[in-house]
């Protein structure tokens, strides 16, 4: 997997994905667009919350959306990494067995997602659900 990021002005920046997609950054807080750190949150959002959502449609569970809640502690001083992340889940669907929800939540930060799991050697990564 490649990707390039070019800056653009200011404190602006143009990630380009190897998929051909593109997406702006702002290093300036976000004040114009997610910042890179807000890209970190959403990324590892966004890849848990697809072990959620197939893990339940292969327990054969009726899911019909899959909302993933995060909030973060960051070091005070540079540099500002997360230090703790939550990842809530709020899952609906028709009938949903509520341990079949916790352990593909649970299995998604502790076996398959990716940028949890690499996130997961600095930062304390926690999650919580919850049957909506």
């Amino acid at each position: 997997m490649q990707a390039e990021v070019k800056w653009v002005e200011e404190f602006k920046f143009l990630g380009q994905s190897q998929s051909g997609h593109a997406v702006v950054m702002d290093g300036n807080g976000g004040a114009t667009a997610p910042s890179p750190m807000e890209m970190v949150l959403m990324a590892a959002g966004g890849c848990s919350s697809v072990d959620v959502v197939d893990g339940l449609k292969e327990a054969g569970e009726k899911v019909t959306a899959c909302t993933a809640k995060l909030s973060t502690e960051r070091r005070e001083t540079a540099p500002r990494i997360f230090t703790k992340v939550n990842i809530h889940f709020e899952v609906s669907g028709e009938a949903l067995d509520a341990e079949v929800v916790a352990k593909v939540a649970a299995d998604s930060l502790e076996k398959y997602c990716s940028v949890c799991l690499m996130l997961g050697q600095g930062v304390e990564m926690t999650h919580s659900w919850e049957i909506i």
